[in-house]
């Protein structure tokens, strides 16, 4: 392996790392918003542990792809100073830590459909009848 395989990785981590950003900015936007909400403490309430479920998930999702791309530099670093097994060990484990932070954001994007789901059902029942 040369130096340029865990180069390919630097653009997608950083990219994904902006992704769960933004899902993280988003879900502090939801969160005030549900603060602020005085006219359904029942959705509310029902959607608390939802969020703190997800805050932690993204939380982790952010640490395992920094983790992920920490580990992708030092590979480079480790090739680069003609150590290629340990940079290929790096490598690896830069792999295996991104593969987890993708495994949680799926788990974060069930998490938030089934979150959607109490949103919908507090409409229809809130609809009136035709």
């Amino acid at each position: 392996m040369d130096l340029t395989t865990p180069a390919l990785l630097f653009p997608a981590i950083s990219l994904l790392l902006l992704a769960y950003t933004n899902r993280f900015l988003t879900l502090a936007q939801i969160v005030r918003q549900l603060a602020a909400d005085r006219t359904s403490p029942q959705l509310v309430a029902r959607q608390i542990p939802g969020l703190k479920r997800r805050i932690g998930l993204i939380k982790y999702m952010q640490t395992f792809g920094v983790v992920s791309f920490l580990l992708c530099a030092l590979s480079m670093l480790a090739i680069y100073a003609a150590y290629g097994p340990l940079g290929n060990a790096l490598f690896g484990l830069s792999i295996i830590a991104l593969a987890v932070s993708l495994l949680l954001s799926l788990w974060e994007v069930v998490i938030s459909t089934q979150a959607l789901s109490v949103v919908v059902e507090d409409i229809e029942r809130r609809r009136p009848e035709a």
